[in-house]
């Protein structure tokens, strides 16, 4: 699971139009989401985790917030430390191993 920092455009600390295209890349497997709480930290979460019923709570948490129409990256309403809890125990019970 690789947690990163919302970035502020293409001028945030890389060369416009290649930091951009490869924060963007996402592997085989796994769905983005962003933590809308807080900074907004983009995780890579894998897509085995998204039947665990605690990931499934946020999931409709989104959906009835956000409803089921948003662009871009999935948001969950959810403080970035609680999801990132939230994802690492789904993990552990769905037996993958953190990179």
């Amino acid at each position: 699971m690789a947690w990163k920092r919302k970035s502020g455009g293409a001028g945030a600390g890389g060369s416009p139009g290649r930091g951009a295209d490869e924060e963007e890349k996402v592997p085989r497997g796994h769905v983005p989401m962003v933590a809308a709480g807080g900074d907004g930290e983009r995780v890579l979460v894998p897509v085995r985790l998204l039947s665990d019923p605690c990931v499934a709570e946020r999931l409709d948490m989104a959906a009835q917030r956000y409803g089921y129409c948003q662009p871009g990256v999935l948001r969950v309403p959810c403080d970035a430390g609680h999801f990132r809890r939230v994802v690492d125990g789904a993990m552990q019970r769905c037996g993958i191993c953190p990179p």
